[in-house]
């Protein structure tokens, strides 16, 4: 069993900062991508950034200027810097990973149970 454990939400001003992190626990190989999504009240789910288990990530939100991913594959977790945060951003906020439960089987998606970050100006 695979579980996404994420953490660092709540409510701030505008123009501050969070740190967002998520950590894969359980029995599982390996883990492959992880990513960052949000998802504002009566929007879809969108992708922040995508984080390869090596190499660059890949940010598709316009606004990554303020958005930086970072990976620590020994602790296998992701985290999200935000800054300059808007009330925009207000979301809850998902981490995504493909996860190997064995060096076999094809790696599974994973979602975590979201953390809401909410912005006020």
């Amino acid at each position: 069993q695979v579980q996404l454990m994420e953490s660092g939400g709540g409510s701030v001003q505008a123009g501050g900062s969070l740190r967002l992190s998520c950590t894969a626990v359980g029995n599982f190989f390996r883990v492959n991508s992880m990513a960052w999504y949000r998802q504002a009240p009566g929007n879809q789910r969108d992708m922040i950034a995508y984080m390869p288990s090596s190499g660059e990530p890949i940010y598709s939100t316009p606004e990554k200027g303020r958005f930086t991913v970072s990976r620590d594959n020994a602790k296998n977790s992701v985290y999200l810097q935000i800054n300059r945060l808007i009330p925009w951003d207000t979301a809850v906020y998902y981490c995504n990973a493909q996860v190997q439960s064995n060096r076999y089987e094809i790696p599974q998606e994973y979602w975590g149970q979201g953390t809401l970050v909410t912005v006020s100006s």
